[in-house]
């Protein structure tokens, strides 16, 4: 036994020391790479230092920061999901970025594209990707990123960073500051060698893509609802984008394209964008300028921004220098309907015009473009919150382009007031078209079915309780076509509309003519809101007998007539809080109160400031038809009673 025992302890002592010979220092195990280990689990996370392929089709976590460093080379292969997962607060950490010398491969297909999203898709969910090349910028060389203080740019314009095809971000835009947010694809000096088609970018906080100087081009672009701008560059990027398709559907977006900086040439070639909610179309900051063919714009409020008076002459478009009177509402130049793998929906674009007989309610996801006279002859037209008409009238023939309800028609505008209803033209200038015309069975001086200058409609009639409808919230901008030497169009024209009719929150801005005007009738108005209209901002005849509750006129411009022009027969109708301010260069100037023939009002809380004439009675009419503050008016007295507060009128801004 005792030999045995003996025994067994040499073979444990040679067995632990070859144990001990195998793993010393000169035969190491190897070591295991955390970022490598974490990918092979499904996360991204840290700084890959070496190539790598994720796993095709397979879904993965993005928990923080993933920077391919320099040599390295990160393939994603088609039908790869990346799952931004940031921890709250931690947004800004979670993003993907590219190195100067680094390449990222992205191979998604058609059928297949690769997506980059959070779970819920939301803006600022996270911090999309940024690529750093070496190619040119005015930052020049070494230039430090505002994402992650990352160095980009050199002397190489044509430098590789490697290949985009059929990506999809979503959720992007994370704040980093109070000045800066990152963008759905960021590309700080990147070069030609760097191939990037097929991106979509959806549902950023701030841009959809920007460019960092470089000289990179992409092709194939779909970008909706981005927050901040859809295409935007600075620092000398001179590259293409070729079709690009943006969206529009959400409030308070800065731009379709933002340039900034010096001028290097950059081309657009086919550029569509559609709006449903208005705002600026293209701004071009300091010396910035483009090439841009192939454009398609409809829907915005305003088309081209010089924001710091930079030179017109370095915005060709068309072939031409860019124009401040055009509106450029050609054709839709990209179609994305078929590109599926950008899950892309398309605005539909549906033209008014014509006659309408029988209830038709519109769509405020849709783009409508009146292109000539829309006259609801019988039936109701309704028009719900948010939707917008944008008026597109052909030179010659802004007077033939206006929306009209004829006698027994209904018209239900049913704006809110965080999405009021619009009609406007794309620059909102003054005669860019009619406006709208209501005509209504209610009593006035002209008789029964008298004839309006419009269209020579028939209005008038004996029910003073005639309903044509309700408007709330509604936007009237850029209108009063010219329709001879003595008649334009105004913003909202009301022929005999009735009592049954109720008319609240108006704004009418840009008119060429008067705000409001009636015609006989007994409808009354809440709410009215209006600005640099160059006639009368409120104007009536024929008999007026309702009540205008509210009403804030301003004006900015010279040579405009009156607040109020009241002409014909006294009806004594009722004007409770009016405020009006003239704050032209040349004020005090204008007329406030014009009392033409017979015409009186009985006015409470009326404040004016900055006009030259208070009270007008151009016909020696009896000015005990005019009570303000419950007295007769005088020709010198100064009226500012109770300043009206419309800070709280945001709808219509």
């Amino acid at each position: 036994m005792k030999k045995n025992v003996l025994l067994s302890g040499i073979i444990v002592m040679f067995i632990s020391l070859f144990v001990w010979v195998s793993c010393d220092e000169s035969d190491p195990l190897p070591e295991t790479n955390p970022v490598i280990e974490l990918l092979e689990n499904g996360e991204m996370k840290g700084v890959l230092k070496e190539n790598y392929t994720l796993d095709a089709g397979t879904s993965y976590r993005l928990t923080g920061k993933f920077v391919v460093d320099a040599g390295a080379t990160l393939t994603i292969p088609a039908g790869t999901q990346i799952i931004a997962n940031a921890s709250q607060g931690q947004e800004t950490e979670t993003y993907i970025a590219v190195m100067m010398d680094g390449k990222i491969m992205v191979n998604g297909t058609a059928a297949d594209p690769v997506v980059m999203t959070s779970p819920n898709a939301q803006p600022q969910d996270w911090g999309g990707l940024t690529i750093c090349g070496r190619a040119t910028t005015t930052a020049g060389v070494d230039a430090t990123a505002e994402v992650g203080n990352f160095r980009y740019g050199g002397t190489n314009d044509a430098d590789n960073s490697g290949k985009i095809n059929y990506l999809v971000i979503k959720g992007s835009g994370a704040k980093i500051n109070t000045e800066s947010e990152y963008n759905g694809l960021t590309l700080y000096a990147v070069g030609t060698g760097t191939e990037i088609r097929n991106v979509a970018v959806i549902n950023g906080a701030d841009d959809g893509v920007e460019f960092f100087g470089g000289t990179v081009s992409v092709e194939n672009l779909y970008l909706e609802n981005n927050e901040d701008d859809a295409i935007d560059w600075t620092e000398g990027w001179n590259g293409t984008v070729t079709n690009a398709y943006v969206k529009h559907t959400i409030e308070g977006f800065s731009t379709v394209v933002e340039a900034d900086g010096a001028n290097k040439n950059p081309k657009i070639v086919n550029l569509t964008a559609i709006s449903t909610t208005g705002g600026t179309a293209l701004q071009f900051k300091k010396e910035s300028g483009a090439t841009i063919t192939g454009l398609s714009l409809l829907g915005y409020d305003e088309i081209i921004d010089m924001a710091n008076d930079g030179p017109l002459t370095n915005v060709m478009i068309e072939g031409e220098v860019a124009s401040h009177d055009k509106t450029y509402d050609a054709a839709p130049t990209v179609n994305p309907s078929t590109w599926t793998w950008a899950e892309a929906s398309v605005v539909e674009i549906v033209e008014l015009k014509g006659k309408q007989n029988g209830n038709v309610t519109l769509d405020a996801t849709k783009a409508y473009r009146l292109t000539g006279s829309y006259i609801v002859e019988t039936g109701k037209l309704t028009i719900p919150a948010g939707t917008r008409i944008l008026a597109v009238a052909s030179q010659g023939q802004e007077t033939e382009t206006y929306i009209a309800v004829m006698m027994g028609a209904q018209i239900d505008i049913l704006g809110t007031s965080d999405k009021p209803v619009v009609m406007t033209s794309a620059n909102a200038q003054p005669q860019d078209w009619g406006g709208l015309t209501i005509c209504g069975r209610a009593t006035t001086t002209a008789g029964v079915d008298a004839t309006a200058e419009v269209g020579s409609f028939k209005y008038g009639g004996t029910n003073d309780a005639d309903n044509s409808g309700k408007i709330n919230y509604l936007v009237i901008k850029g209108s009063g076509a010219k329709i001879d030497t003595e008649s334009e169009y105004n913003g909202l024209t009301l022929y005999a509309v009735g009592t049954g009719t109720e008319i609240k929150n108006v704004a009418v801005i840009n008119g060429a003519d008067d705000g409001v005007e009636f015609f006989g009738g007994t409808v009354s108005v809440e709410n009215l809101y209006l600005e640099n209209n160059e006639d009368d901002a409120i104007d009536w005849t024929e008999g007026w007998n309702g009540t205008v509750t509210n009403a804030y006129v301003k004006h900015t411009i010279n040579n405009f007539s009156t607040v109020v022009e009241a002409d014909g027969v006294n009806k004594n109708p009722a004007i409770v809080n009016l405020t009006a301010i003239n704050s032209n260069a040349s004020a005090p100037s204008g007329i406030a109160l014009q009392f033409k023939k017979q015409s009186g009002a009985t006015m409470t809380n009326v404040y004016l400031e900055g006009y030259a004439t208070q009270v007008d009675m151009p016909n020696d009419g009896p000015l005990t038809n005019v009570l303000i503050e419950g007295i007769v008016a005088t020709l010198t007295g100064s009226y500012q009673n109770g300043k009206l507060d419309i800070s709280a009128w945001t709808w219509f801004h």
